[in-house]
């Protein structure tokens, strides 16, 4: 295997940083919809009449749906292409968009949060594994990492802005929407609805992929061929050791900063006074995307600090991540809390590119998109399990103690990444 080249964008053939750029537009997109309704999807839901049990069931709708379907889409996509498998994914996501607006009932909501999961799982390990096959073939050789921060970095901006607008649009337009009979927050999922349009058909015309047979036939053989591909995946990952230790880690880490991300709302609003801690709180949502924006565009320099060794730089991250963790669930004041909440945000999102690095280098073309699925299952199964029992120390306990125990999965999952980083050096000999 050849030795990887030192990304350079400015020596990039011009096709390489077209490329690039297209995809940075098309995660802009796609995150900047989905960032218009994070904002807000509970104060919509409450709203709508459902208390926090049902809140919380309709999330669990979601997260079931999406753990069921991930794996069988994402072999679909590596068997009848990715262009197709995502605009289904989009197709999804706006009628459950339509289905959120049309009504107020528990039964037609989570047949809404089903469709959002069904558009993860069409989402998932698509158009991620079209990119880096695509710029595989433009630039022979390069290291992908820093061009998946790019993309990444894209990514996060896109849900960061969405957020603040998001917030700022039932504001702006809810005597309007009022005037209407319909919801304040019903603007942001409008906005959302609109902006998914946007992708739909920019992905149609901007996102080249050469065509694959798409009639019933090969539809039929896509899906027949899933269980293979699966079964061949699993294979993959349980014997290759640099691929299970990865994905061991990865779930570790998800177990520990899950609840972070889930829960932090709930931590952080009795330091703010009543009167805006919901503004409050809306706009750190947006600057925690915004960080972990920040975060993705350090990672290529964090990793040449490492020599682009990207096992080691993983586990330094989760070394750091760890001890932020546990300075955050020490803070009782709300600058003391911002600020080192920026510092964990930012440390999250220079975590994301090492580790897709190290998976897209052990598997070939025709396996990615389920080996990108497979990752995103186990890594929803990590951050389950973490929000249950983060969930049930808390109520024992209290959320801190909850947020310091969690640090403990990370120090595991640093442990694995130094394991993870011998097995690469000795591979490479």
């Amino acid at each position: 295997m050849a030795a990887e080249i030192e990304f350079s964008y400015k020596t990039l053939t011009d096709t390489a940083r077209r490329h690039i750029r297209v995809f940075q537009v098309h995660q802009f997109l796609d995150r900047f919809a989905m960032g218009l309704t994070v904002a807000v999807v509970a104060l919509a839901l409450t709203d709508r009449g459902m208390d926090l049990f049902q809140i919380s069931l309709l999330f669990g709708v979601y997260s079931l749906t999406t753990m069921a379907m991930e794996l069988p889409f994402g072999g679909l996509a590596d068997n009848i292409g990715r262009k197709p498998v995502f605009l289904a994914a989009v197709v999804a996501s706006l009628i459950s968009l339509v289905l959120f607006l049309s009504s107020r009932d528990f039964t037609v909501l989570a047949l809404s949060f089903a469709f959002i999961g069904f558009g993860r799982a069409l989402r998932s390990g698509t158009l991620d594994a079209w990119f880096v096959e695509t710029f595989k073939a433009a630039a022979p050789n390069v290291d992908v990492q820093p061009a998946l921060a790019k993309a990444q970095w894209a990514n996060a901006m896109g849900l960061a802005m969405g957020a603040v607008v998001g917030g700022f649009l039932p504001d702006a337009f809810g005597m309007t929407a009022s005037s209407y009979g319909i919801s304040v927050y019903d603007v942001s999922y409008a906005a959302s609805f609109v902006v998914m349009l946007g992708v739909l058909i920019y992905t149609m015309f901007a996102i080249a992929e050469e065509p694959r047979p798409l009639n019933a036939s090969a539809l039929k053989q896509g899906f027949i061929k899933v269980p293979s591909v699966i079964a061949e995946a699993g294979r993959l990952a349980l014997k290759h050791p640099t691929l299970s230790t990865l994905l061991a880690a990865l779930a570790l880490f998800l177990m520990a900063t899950n609840p972070v991300e889930v829960i932090w709302p709930t931590y952080a609003k009795p330091m703010l006074d009543e009167g805006y801690a919901n503004t409050a709180i809306g706009a750190l949502t947006a600057v925690y995307f915004f960080s972990i924006a920040f975060g993705a565009s350090l990672s290529p320099r964090i990793s040449r600090v490492f020599r682009r060794h990207h096992a080691v730089t993983l586990a330094a991250i989760f070394a750091c991540l760890a001890m932020v963790q546990i300075a955050l669930a020490m803070q009782g004041g709300i600058v003391g809390f911002i600020f080192v909440f920026l510092v964990y945000s930012i440390f999250l999102g220079a975590s994301e590119t090492p580790a897709s690095s190290i998976l897209h280098s052990c598997v070939e073309d025709r396996q990615r998109s389920t080996m990108l699925s497979l990752r995103s299952l186990i890594q929803q199964l990590g951050a389950a399990i973490g929000l249950v029992m983060a969930g049930a120390v808390a109520e024992i306990y209290s959320t801190s103690i909850a947020w310091i125990a969690g640090a403990v999965f990370l120090l595991m999952a640093m442990a694995l990444s130094l394991v993870l980083a011998r097995r690469i050096a000795a591979g490479a000999k």
